[in-house]
């Protein structure tokens, strides 16, 4: 049994999702420690390359062909997000100007489909649909990373953005390995039938120990950056279930194959949506 679940654990995936893991640490955590423009660059593009996966995935069929495709505008996703990126790279942003860029992101939409309505003689608009898709999108992933842009101009910043991240690979990595090696209850079986109970555990586990090092390597006091190892150890697990679900009705392995032995970019960085984002609006309520 033993030989079995070390069989399981270290095959040719596992080494595969370490080396594409190694390159990616690299890249974060070199964006992070350099700050201002590079992590801004960095940020960004994995925000744009996530709102495309994600874009893909709702616009496709599911395998049963039960849901027709959704008709949305991609586009205006893209540069309502942009101007998201843009404002929190030249300055932090108050709330309601983020608002308003959102208000006015559905309004365009709508504008589209009264033209497209029009233009094509009255056939079938998607003004509802295409709101709600294009919106999703921008709420769900580029929202966060403007977040954890933002999160980088406080004065530690830079800390507080590493023990995110390292503490969001800390459960990835306890999540995989505990799950691998004693996973046996099936957690939630109908959106994601390889997770389980032990992993979700052993998830929780890996950021809390992560977190602890972090908070004892940058000599920086546990309150309130304790929280931090809740949420990635809870949340950040809750977020790869959602980015499962929404594969699931889109009839989808993976949301894309950009990075070898993790999918898509979505698939890699799921987690830290849900994680950037409670992390920032904890800061935020506690530091007010």
């Amino acid at each position: 049994m033993a030989t079995s679940r070390n069989n399981a654990l270290f095959n040719q995936e596992f080494f595969t999702r370490t080396i594409s893991s190694v390159f990616i640490v690299l890249v974060i955590i070199g964006g992070i420690n350099y700050g201002g423009i590079a992590w801004t660059i960095i940020a960004s593009l994995i925000a744009m390359l996530s709102l495309g996966e994600y874009y893909r995935l709702i616009q496709r069929t599911d395998t049963s062909g039960k849901r027709k495709n959704m008709r949305i505008s991609p586009g205006m996703g893209y540069i309502f997000s942009l101007i998201f990126l843009i404002a929190a790279a030249r300055e932090n942003p108050q709330p309601i100007v983020l608002g308003m860029i959102l208000a006015l992101c559905v309004c365009s939409v709508f504008v589209v489909e009264v033209f497209r309505k029009q233009l094509t003689k009255g056939a079938e608009s998607y003004a509802i649909t295409n709101a709600g898709g294009v919106i999703s999108g921008v709420l769900y992933i580029t929202v966060p990373w403007v977040c954890m842009i933002m999160l980088r101009d406080y004065s530690f910043g830079r800390q507080v953005l590493i023990t995110l991240f390292v503490c969001t690979w800390g459960c990835d990595v306890g999540a995989y390995i505990g799950g691998r090696l004693f996973g046996s209850v099936k957690l939630c079986e109908y959106v994601s039938p390889g997770k389980t109970v032990q992993g979700f555990i052993a998830g929780i586990l890996g950021s809390l120990i992560v977190n602890a090092c972090a908070i004892y390597y940058y000599s920086l006091p546990a309150y309130p950056l304790i929280f931090i190892g809740f949420i990635c150890g809870i949340a950040g697990q809750i977020g790869d279930l959602a980015e499962s679900l929404i594969k699931r009705e889109s009839g989808q392995k993976d949301s894309g194959s950009l990075i070898p032995g993790h999918g898509g970019m979505l698939d890699r960085f799921d987690s830290i949506l849900f994680n950037g984002l409670l992390t920032y609006l904890l800061l935020r309520v506690m530091l007010s």
